[in-house]
């Protein structure tokens, strides 16, 4: 327990490139195969900060470390690096990693070498987190997160931690805060268990925050108090993990904890600054692995789940029997927000919630956005619990209050302490694993009448349902969510609030699958659909789900979409889609465990509506962060930098989409390229701050859609200045780098691309002010302007500031000599067969940063788009452009040369293809345009496609970002070996693209050929036969 110290200087590199998990000695239980793939890094280096900087070396096994050291010694020829000793207690067990220094100069050559090492996983830099405290004595503290006054602080980026009272709330250290109010024991029921003998008592319980001050009066069972920092001390300075492991296991009768009888293992990660890095975790980790912990509770969180090294060993933690508890963030009410690793499937992830059951504004939402653009994110948090005014130990005596979700995650963690202890200690690794113990969380949680399932969980957690379930609970696997009920509103949005119907984009829904038979599983059978009535027919689901369930979780996502002989149906659709997971022997035992998993499905179905109401939103185009530095939209906000949110109907675009909704309007999501959907269908295509590139066939299409097909299109665009982006880089002091944004609010290089064939281009200003039309105010919050637009069309011009001739990059300032000026920000125009809008902010429709929104105007924007519906005054002769707007190319915005956006592209330097979040009949292939030499060839690797099969094919898959498909039905019918014929590999030739009347037209063609063939030769022989027999008759 004596502290040690690494000096411990910021590095280069962010993170790292495609990192295989391999198999480790020192595991009880090893990751079967690969990992996902991680992006490529974020900027280069700036040379000349700092000589030195410090790397994690992470090795193919666990070995003593001296015997490491030796290993890379003996091997590396490069100068310029050296080996950090690490004195701290991990030192005497057997570690996966080095921390090594390597000089800036030497950087390039000493990485290289070390990753071409056959025991070398990978080089990572040593990332740190960092977090604003609360310090006992202030009575009030704003949240505080990466960047502050629009300044980045020291440290590794991050949220607002989850331990803060939520929007600045104040914090009250006053004792009779909850003199009126039940403790929070007893809320849940804790006495009835303790009266039952339960107290934790024999639970190993590990607290990852600012330590604890040995001797403390409201503990009886500290057992360990370790130091991972650079300080020399045990002591907690800042009050935090004190608390924290108070409401764990807090004795005094003022602030009594869940499990008073636990084992306390104070695992002091934070410095009194409160920085820490990703070194001190993975040597913390290893060593809770070692020591055997049983609950382990963490309070930090951040967007960056591509920060693998941590994310990783988080998954060994769990894989390795450890039930790991983590606060879901403080970034509520925002959608999009889930902190990492709260966020991962095999960890307990906890929101919080006040007294009256209602979920705390601080609180994070979900859904989690790993996924995003090209899938769809699954239901976290896991359960809620109460994180306001929540009473715990102070530093070194005492009581006081505190809110968060870091609040309500100790809160979950004691309960799992009590419950671990309910389970004798000679069956519990038998019994308990973090998959079965959030078995009996969800299962046993009281759902919230309500908040919907992004924001609660499976609900508020019930301490004695879940003891109940772990009484007789036999190991199985299940499925979370296990129900989807259309009819169950708010609490199964936003499906509830759009019904399904014929010809529309699949529906996604992303279940976790909990595995409590073992850390690895396998689904065995397909996932088969079990319509409880004739119209379950009806529906087709595809399934894509892990291939390996690893470590005690996967996930199973279901697309579903309602069959064309049911475009008029209009009812519910009811049944269960059922599959069977097995997983090997436990010890002791011959046979493999085997379980049937069941989620239930009640759904709505509508006629499909007319092509005017229905609107396609594009995802597929869509950035954020991570893994690039994708800036916010609005330069207003100082104190968060980073666009994190998702970008998703049913994330920070959530609001919208409700009042979509209720001017029923019909909204899709597209996460494929735009040559993937069917323009007839819809009548608007809307783009919203999109970020990414196009490729050359969307806007072939795109233009053919508008023009001679009708469809509508609507862009909201985002300023785009390259000067400002320069000026907004700011050197990262954690990663020894330059950051830069990749773009700016949207790729407007890329758009105006896109709109050239309409003559439509957007400017490079940055605008900023309030504008009235109709008497509805707004405020335009650093949009763009328009540059071009055709002569005939209407647009509305408005006096704003320009912010990017002064200079601004932080915030918007309007200095003294800023004047204001007429600038166009809003274009409509006939095109062709269609309508487009154009509009240069999209903070206006986004609910992350709005100050007001404009869905006023989207709503008659869509009204003329989709339904030629021309409002008075957007349409005034006074907006008209009798000539067009124009200036030369050289004149618009320019495209950035000293940014490898191919790393964060899924365009640039990539195969267009159709995922499966298309139509069923096009996945991939490269879409429905019919213009293109080979667009709708099968592509190798990729599935045919039977469009005349059952109800019940499936696809597996690992990796939700890197989908490896393998579409699959009960047989191979008669139509798919056709279309293999039709889509062979090497086919270039113009090819209708796949549909319904395609293979019997084909089979119909080809018999009529066969059939006047035969007729033909018939007819022939028969003549032939008539004319011989007449010579013989002739000449006998």
């Amino acid at each position: 327990m004596i502290a040690h110290s690494h000096r411990t200087s910021v590095v280069v590199v962010f993170f790292s490139v495609a990192i295989p998990l391999l198999s480790f000695s020192l595991l009880r239980n090893s990751p079967p195969r690969a990992s996902p793939t991680a992006a490529p890094n974020l900027n280069s280096s700036s040379p000349g900060v700092d000589l030195k900087n410090n790397y994690i070396v992470r090795f193919t096994e666990y070995k003593i470390a001296g015997e490491h050291r030796e290993y890379l010694q003996s091997r590396l020829r490069s100068p310029g690096w050296g080996w950090i000793e690490r004195r701290n207690p991990a030192a005497r067990f057997p570690t996966d990693f080095a921390l090594v220094w390597i000089e800036e100069s030497a950087r390039e050559g000493v990485v290289r070498e070390l990753e071409r090492l056959g025991m070398v996983k990978d080089v990572n830099v040593d990332a740190s987190y960092r977090r604003g405290l609360l310090r006992e004595g202030k009575r009030r503290r704003a949240r505080v997160g990466a960047f502050v006054d629009g300044k980045k602080r020291p440290g590794k980026i991050f949220t607002a931690m989850s331990f803060s009272e939520g929007e600045g709330e104040s914090l009250s250290w006053k004792r009779e805060l909850l003199a009126d109010r039940s403790q929070v024991t007893s809320l849940f029921g804790a006495d009835a268990l303790w009266a039952k003998g339960f107290t934790g008592s024999k639970v190993k319980m590990a607290v990852f925050d600012t330590g604890i001050r040995d001797k403390h009066p409201h503990f009886r069972n500290i057992k360990e108090r370790t130091n991972w920092t650079n300080e020399d001390t045990l002591n907690d300075n800042l009050g935090h993990g004190t608390f924290v492991a108070g409401v764990v296991a807090g004795v005094d009768a003022e602030c009594l904890g869940f499990a008073p009888d636990t084992e306390i293992y104070a695992f002091r990660v934070f410095t009194d600054a409160q920085v820490s890095y990703t070194s001190w975790f993975l040597d913390a980790f290893n060593y809770a692995i070692a020591t055997n912990i049983d609950v382990l509770n963490l309070s930090i969180g951040g967007p960056d789940y591509l920060d693998l090294p941590f994310v990783e060993k988080v998954w060994e933690i769990t894989a390795n029997n450890i039930i790991m508890v983590s606060a879901i963030g403080n970034d509520g009410p925002l959608y999009g927000t889930l902190n990492n690793p709260a966020d991962q499937s095999d960890v307990i992830g906890v929101g919080g919630i006040d007294y009256s059951d209602h979920i705390a504004s601080f609180s994070s939402r979900g859904m989690s956005t790993w996924e995003l653009p090209h899938g769809y994110g699954r239901v976290k948090p896991d359960v809620v619990a109460y994180g306001r005014d929540i009473m715990g130990s102070k530093i070194s005596t005492g009581c006081k209050s505190l809110s968060g979700t870091s609040v309500a995650s100790p809160v979950v963690a004691g309960m799992v302490c009590l419950l671990v202890s309910v389970i004798p200690e000679n069956n519990r690794k038998h019994i308990l694993n973090p998959a079965s113990m959030k078995q009996a969380l969800v299962e046993g949680a009281a759902k919230l009448s309500g908040p919907n399932m992004y924001e609660q969980g499976a609900g508020r957690v019930d301490l004695l349902a879940s003891y109940e379930i772990l009484k007789s609970y036999q190991p199985r696997a299940s499925i979370f969510p296990s129900v989807l009920d259309y009819t169950d509103c708010p609490y199964s949005w936003p499906f509830c609030r759009q019904p399904l119907y014929a010809g529309a984009m699949p529906v996604i829904f992303n279940t976790t699958i909990l595995n409590g038979m073992g850390v690895v599983g396998y689904v065995e059978s397909q996932p088969t659909w079990h319509p409880s009535d004739e119209e379950g027919n009806l529906l087709s689901i595809h399934f894509t789900y892990s291939e390996v369930i690893w470590p005690w979780t996967g996930y199973l996502a279901l697309h579903m979409q309602i069959k064309e002989e049911g475009a008029q149906f209009s009812g519910d659709i009811e049944g269960n889609v059922t599959f069977r997971v097995y997983s090997p022997p436990a010890q002791g035992e011959k046979d493999r465990r085997i379980s049937t998993c069941v989620l239930q499905l009640k759904l709505k179905v509508v006629p499909t509506p007319p092509r005017s109401k229905r609107i396609l939103w594009d995802q597929f185009h869509n950035i954020k962060y991570p893994p690039g530095y994708i800036p916010r939209d609005s330069l207003d906000v100082r104190n968060d930098i980073l666009d994190w949110h998702g970008d998703h109907l049913h994330t920070n675009f959530h609001i919208m989409f409700n009042m979509l909704r209720d001017a029923d309007y019909y909204v899709e999501t597209l996460g494929s390229p735009l040559t993937c959907f069917d323009a007839h269908q819809y009548g608007t295509l809307l783009l919203v701050d999109l970020e990414d590139e196009y490729f050359q066939e969307e806007i072939d299409k795109l233009r053919d859609d508008v023009i001679n097909t009708g469809l509508g299109l609507v862009v909201f665009s985002e300023w785009y200045n390259v000067d400002t982006m320069v000026k907004m880089r700011f050197f990262d002091d954690n990663t020894r780098s330059w950051w830069t944004p990749v773009t700016g609010g949207s790729n407007v290089p890329a758009l105006n691309d896109l709109l050239a064939p309409f003559g439509i281009a957007f400017g490079d200003k940055i605008l900023n002010g309030d504008f009235t039309i109709n008497g509805e105010q707004s405020r335009y919050a650093s949009g763009t302007d328009i540059v071009r637009f055709p002569g005939g069309g209407y647009v509305h011009s408005f006096p704003f500031f320009d912010s990017s001739e002064s200079g601004a990059t932080q915030n918007v300032l309007r200095a003294s000599d800023m004047s204001m000026a007429d600038s166009p920000i809003l274009g409509l125009i006939e095109a062709g067969e269609g309508r487009i809008a154009v509009y240069g902010d999209s903070n206006c429709l986004d609910s992350s940063h709005m100050v007001t929104n404009c869905y006023w105007l989207l709503r008659k924007i869509l009204d003329f788009t989709g339904g030629n519906i021309k409002d008075p005054v957007l349409f005034a002769n006074s907006a008209k452009q009798d000539s067009p707007l124009y200036v030369d190319d050289n004149q618009l915005p320019s495209r950035r040369t000293d940014v490898n956006f191919s790393a964060y592209s899924a365009v640039m330097g990539k195969e267009l293809i159709c995922g499966s979040d298309s139509r069923f009949e096009i996945w991939g292939t490269k879409g429905y345009n019919l213009q293109v030499r080979g667009r709708n060839r099968r592509l190798p690797g990729y599935p045919v496609i039977d469009l005349g099969r059952g109800l019940n094919s499936s696809n597996r898959m690992f990796d939700s970002r890197r989908p490896k498909l393998n579409v699959k039905s009960k047989s191979d019918s008669l139509g798919n070996k056709y279309l293999g014929l039709l889509y062979g590999d090497e086919l270039e030739m113009p090819v209708l693209a796949a549909s319904h009347w395609i293979v019997p037209s084909l089979i119909a063609v080809t018999g009529l050929l066969l059939f006047l063939s035969f007729w033909r030769i018939r007819q022939k022989r028969r003549r032939r036969r008539k004319s011989s027999g007449s010579g013989r008759f002739s000449n006998p």
